[in-house]
């Protein structure tokens, strides 16, 4: 059974920074491309970055020079480290694990509030 489950979400100020989480299982992690995306209220669900089996990483431009997605192989996890923090960056963020060939799994999500 594969499981996707994120972590580190919360409530932070503005500039504020904070770091998720996402422990995989049940899949063969390095050999999937792996992402974090994110929705906010009455929008739909957008790309915020990915990192690749060879462990290269794209974003989107409005997280650029703020975010960082890095990946550990050996303990299965996904990190997105979030810094200078804005109340538009206010989401549920999924966790998205891309194997090939096969189909795609989500993380249940985590709720991280910009907010003085």
């Amino acid at each position: 059974q594969v499981q996707l489950v994120e972590s580190g979400g919360g409530l932070v100020q503005p500039g504020g920074s904070l770091r998720l989480s996402c422990a995989a299982s049940g899949i063969t992690f390095s050999l999937n491309t792996m992402a974090w995306y994110r929705q906010a209220p009455g929008k739909q669900r957008e790309l915020v970055a990915l990192t690749t089996t060879g462990g290269s990483a794209n974003y989107a431009d409005s997280v650029k020079g703020r975010f960082t997605i890095s990946r550990d192989n050996a303990k299965n996890t996904v990190y997105l480290q979030m810094n200078s923090l804005k109340p538009e960056d206010t989401a549920v963020y999924y966790c998205r694990a891309m194997p090939v060939g096969v189909r795609d799994y989500w993380g249940q999500g985590t709720q991280v509030t910009v907010s003085s």
